[in-house]
């Protein structure tokens, strides 16, 4: 085993190792962003119905949340530098495959092949700096390393429009490849060589149930609300999921050498800080998925114009990084989070009560202040819980809490569309009984009313964090200590 602070004769330079992380992560986030508004192009472009056409973001998504549990065992196998390499090369063909599609079929098939990759991304960068970057500048590192993933977000949406507008859907993926290859010389240049841990042998079988369990639990939650919650397809996947995951849990608890080490869940901290970002994830997608539902189906906001109103909120997130960074450093997660969990609160709670008319600067300014608040919990979450695992285990955490948002993502996404859909449903039929006859009227006022609830339903959800967060164990063994019980 090599610590990374001696895997190379050079001293470790933490601003070279963070623009090189700061590339592969801008570049895969961006990726996920640019696609969607892009939906209806794709559709027309390759003569398909839209439900063919959605599984270019579903495969992606499916993809991504299936590799993230993987990587941890990966990386201790061939280092995290190889394992990086590995997954930004694989990307950049992968893109270039995307752009070449000739049919929506293998658009699809290379999408779901860059997912793949892409979902190694996250948990390899979060591993690496957890790993090489002396603890005491850690949180500063992740709220860089959470920057740039807020950054893509950021522009990806208005990046697209203009692209689609402009040029063509295919520069959507060829522009990946020129950030892509910087970022492959920056991470061979400044990614030392380490490995902590070498393990012995493969679990197959918690590979096998890993993949069949992520992926049969993904695609029900995706469809969910498409297919009904009761029906057949959705209950067996469903079934299979919960069935395969079962097996998983017992199976890594058992192995001597788990493909997901789940003991790291021992370690209280993390634990609760676990909980704490799955919550706020929730919370937070209700916004992701909300605000361009009503700003496109009710203002009948173009995507580009979507992509522009958001824009200052998300910069406003990724801005914020940094300063959270530093009360992290000075006060330790309580304070940040409460803050963060507050004004998320705060800025939610007001966009349940939109109405047809609203201004954009109003829904501007309600997202910045939700969005600083996003900045404010979700790192220090993050960081409260990663800094309790021992170096050795980093990688499998990292690991698991991305596997948590990305399936959490999926949940949350489809319970608001269910939402939704039955709020519609019901403020519609109560316009009818009342009287009203335009339907137009009553469509506009029915979606309107649904986000106002979902919001609203988003904003407690946001809530019931608080008083998580504001007991969060204190770090009061030093993280080598950790590693008997984590074992």
């Amino acid at each position: 085993m090599q610590d990374p602070a001696t895997a190379s004769s050079k001293p470790v330079r933490i601003v070279p190792i963070m623009i090189a992380i700061f590339f592969g992560s801008f570049v895969s986030v961006l990726n996920v962003s640019t696609i969607n508004i892009a939906i209806p192009v794709l559709t027309n472009q390759f003569h398909t119905e839209l439900s063919t056409t959605q599984w270019t973001l579903t495969g992606f998504m499916l993809a991504m949340g299936t590799f993230a549990p993987i990587t941890g065992y990966f990386g201790e196998r061939f280092s995290y530098k190889r394992l990086f390499l590995f997954a930004m090369t694989g990307f950049t063909l992968a893109s270039i495959c995307c752009a070449l599609a000739w049919n929506v079929e293998s658009l699809i098939a290379f999408r779901i092949l860059q997912g793949a990759f892409t979902g190694m991304i996250s948990p390899i960068t979060m591993a690496i700096v957890y790993q090489i970057i002396p603890r005491e500048k850690v949180a500063m590192a992740i709220s860089f390393w959470a920057a740039s993933s807020m950054l893509a977000p950021a522009i990806g949406p208005t990046y697209s429009g203009w692209l689609l507008d402009n040029v063509s859907w295919h520069w959507l993926f060829l522009l990946n490849v020129p950030i892509a290859v910087v970022g492959i010389i920056l991470i061979s240049i400044y990614i030392p060589y380490y490995r902590l841990n070498v393990p012995k042998k493969f679990d197959l079988i918690g590979f096998v149930t890993v993949i069949i369990s992520s992926s049969t639990l993904l695609v029900a939650l995706s469809h969910g609300s498409e297919w009904g919650w009761g029906s057949w397809q959705t209950v067996t996947l469903f079934a299979t999921g919960v069935v395969f995951l079962g097996l998983f849990i017992w199976r890594e608890l058992a192995t001597d050498t788990p493909l997901l080490n789940l003991r790291v869940l021992k370690i209280s901290r993390y634990s609760v800080a676990l909980l704490i970002t799955s919550i706020i994830t929730i919370s937070l997608y209700s916004g992701t998925f909300l605000t361009p539902v009503f700003l496109q189906n009710i203002q009948n906001v173009t995507p580009l114009d979507t992509g522009l109103i958001l824009l200052p909120a998300s910069l406003a997130m990724a801005i914020m990084m940094p300063f959270v960074g530093k009360l992290y450093t000075k006060t330790g997660p309580r304070v940040p989070l409460a803050i963060g969990i507050i004004l998320m609160f705060i800025g939610t709670v007001p966009l349940s009560w939109l109405s047809i008319d609203i201004s954009h600067k109003y829904i501007i300014f309600c997202m910045i202040v939700r969005n600083i608040g996003i900045s404010f919990a979700m790192m220090p979450a993050s960081n409260a819980g990663m800094e309790a695992v021992p170096k050795q285990y980093s990688g499998h955490a990292s690991s698991l809490t991305n596997w948590v948002r990305n399936v959490l993502g999926s949940f949350a996404i489809a319970v608001f569309t269910s939402l939704l859909t039955s709020r519609t449903a019901s403020h519609a039929k109560d316009f009818v009984q009342s009287g009203v006859t335009d339907q137009k009227h009553i469509t506009l006022m029915s979606v309107t009313m649904s986000v106002d609830d979902v919001y609203f339903i988003a904003s407690i959800i946001a809530l019931v964090a608080l008083p998580v967060a504001l007991f969060i164990p204190k770090l009061k063994r030093k993280p080598e200590e950790t590693v008997e019980q984590a074992a």
